[in-house]
C-alpha cells in the first residue's frame, strides 16, 4: 500500500487486512520500490495512490511493470483532473472515497483472486 495520508493509509491497511491481505505501507513511491526490493514476487499486489511524494503512482506503476512484470498494480485517486490530464496508463483505477467492497472488487480483478 502506497499512501502518504496517515488517515487514508490506516483505513486502507485495515480494509486490506479485513480482505485477507498482509499489508506493507510505504509513504511514497521510492520507499515502495525499496520495500519491494529484489523480491517483488513475495507480494500479491501493489495498491497506490496516484498522488504521492517522490514519484506519481503512475510512475511507480510503470517502474513496477518494468521490474516485476507479473506483479499486479491498482491505483486510487480522488483527483480526477490528474487522471483526465494524464490518464491511468492501463492501470485499474479505484476512485476515492471507496468502500471495502469496491476495493475487494478491484483487487480481485487485478490479481485474479475469486474471493
Amino acid at each position: 500500500m502506497v499512501e502518504d495520508n496517515a488517515e487514508v493509509g490506516t483505513f486502507a491497511t485495515q480494509a486490506l487486512s479485513e480482505l485477507g491481505y498482509h499489508t506493507v505501507l510505504a509513504i511514497d513511491g521510492p520507499k515502495a520500490l525499496g520495500k519491494l526490493g529484489d523480491d517483488g514476487e513475495r507480494f500479491d499486489v501493489v495498491f497506490s495512490d496516484v498522488v504521492v511524494p517522490g514519484m506519481s503512482g503512475i510512475e511507480l506503476g510503470q517502474e513496477v511493470r518494468r521490474r516485476y512484470p507479473d506483479l499486479p498494480l491498482a491505483l486510487t485517486s480522488c483527483y480526477s483532473s490528474v487522471l483526465a490530464r494524464d490518464g491511468a496508463h492501463g492501470f485499474e483505477l479505484l476512485h476515492k472515497p471507496y468502500s471495502i467492497n469496491e476495493l475487494s472488487r478491484v483487487l480481485r480483478k487485478v490479481t485474479g483472486r475469486r474471493k
